[in-house]
């Protein structure tokens, strides 16, 4: 047993990020400011988009990108089921009714061809979720929406570096959301990004995110003199602050380095899990790129008497740190009582849900400490 607890997620900072942070808090501009457009200048070139807006969570870029692709009162939009909150909660805070469909087994995806038989007059967009950081099928799910008219809202909270067909997910479809959450792949804290190719829909999302403002704080105090500024909408206090960006900036430029780290991790786990009573993560799709944000691992209940929340526990008890992604969303009181969803309902995300654990895939881990995850993962099934 390790004699430390090694924690699930834990965001990891150098001299940089910690200097960065300094400078901004004695220049005297904390919130929105230069910091803050130069992260989003950098995440734009990154995941090659046309217009980025950098807010203070993912959820915070998940409502605003409905917002954006038309989202309203009397609405539907298709959402997995196999995903956290946020992605069906920010439909709700539209005023539209989250339509949650069965994912695949394999891939833990949305599944297109349950997104065609949810669709309904009503139906405004389709949020796909690349799940711990593996692409969905977009070839599919841009048919289907072309088909129906459909606007395309990527949550892409785990999803980075993610590429589908040898292009980042976030420079396909009208709109992608970014979590920089503690244990993301990228952190800032908290933090999130919505990044579209819309410009006046992009214009309206940043005005938004800032009270709906007619000009933000950044410009209305800048140097080229005082701007008064108007309340064109109802918006909210979504903006990111100088000090989360000072973070994600220095992330952002050791993402590919972090990203190759978690991914020898991976393969580590790919082959020193072999031969356990567990389902390893799919293969990879030929030309996409997995962000390895997450390594799930599904307990084989056929073939063991040790069911997931006793792994979990087990796990703990070896000082191993894990997490669970995700229980199914429709079995949750708050979906079940308002929508009526019921066990049965969508299978495959029930048969995840009820297996599914994730162990720590840092870039920081050591290799003791991936050797520690593997021996307490054969123990407990010795």
């Amino acid at each position: 047993m390790r004699a430390t607890f090694l924690r699930f997620g834990a965001p990891q900072f150098n001299a940089k990020e910690i200097n960065e942070v300094v400078k901004t808090l004695k220049s005297g501009w904390v919130t929105t400011g230069p910091k803050t457009h130069r992260f989003e200048e950098d995440f734009k070139k990154y995941v090659g988009a046309e217009h980025a807006l950098a807010v203070n969570s993912g959820t915070a870029a998940l409502h605003l990108g409905l917002l954006a692709a038309g989202v309203g009162k009397g609405d539907e939009v298709i959402v997995p089921a196999m995903t956290f909150g946020a992605s069906a909660n920010t439909v709700v805070h539209c005023g539209a009714t989250p339509v949650l469909v069965d994912c695949n087994r394999a891939t833990m995806n949305i599944e297109p061809k349950e997104i065609e038989a949810a669709i309904t007059p009503r139906t405004k967009a389709i949020m796909p979720v690349h799940m711990a950081g593996r692409a969905c099928d977009m070839d599919e799910i841009f048919t289907i929406a072309r088909k129906h008219n459909l606007k395309i809202v990527q949550d892409a909270a785990h999803a980075v570096e993610t590429e589908y067909k040898g292009k980042k997910v976030g420079a396909y479809g009208n709109f992608a959301c970014y979590s920089f959450h503690a244990i993301k792949n990228l952190v800032t804290a908290e933090g999130g990004m919505l990044i579209g190719n819309d410009a006046e829909a992009m214009k309206r999302s940043r005005a938004l995110s800032l009270h709906g403002m007619s000009v933000d704080a950044w410009n209305r105090y800048g140097t080229s003199g005082y701007k008064h500024y108007e309340h064109i909408e109802a918006g909210f206090k979504y903006n990111m602050m100088d000090i989360q960006a000072s973070l994600g900036i220095h992330q952002l430029a050791r993402i590919e380095q972090n990203w190759k780290k978690r991914k020898k991790i991976w393969h580590t786990y790919m082959k020193e899990l072999q031969g356990l009573p567990i389902v390893l993560p799919a293969p990879i799709r030929a030309g996409d790129r997995h962000a390895y944000h997450m390594f799930t691992v599904l307990i084989d209940t056929d073939t063991t008497n040790v069911t997931r929340d006793q792994f979990l526990n087990e796990m703990a008890k070896r000082n191993i740190g894990t997490g669970v992604h995700f229980r199914a969303l429709h079995l949750h009181p708050y979906y079940r009582k308002t929508y009526g969803y019921k066990e049965g309902d969508l299978p495959n995300a029930e048969w995840i849900g009820d297996r599914t654990a994730s162990i720590p895939l840092s870039p920081h881990l050591t290799g003791k400490d991936v050797k520690d995850v593997v021996d307490a993962i054969r123990n407990i099934f010795k």
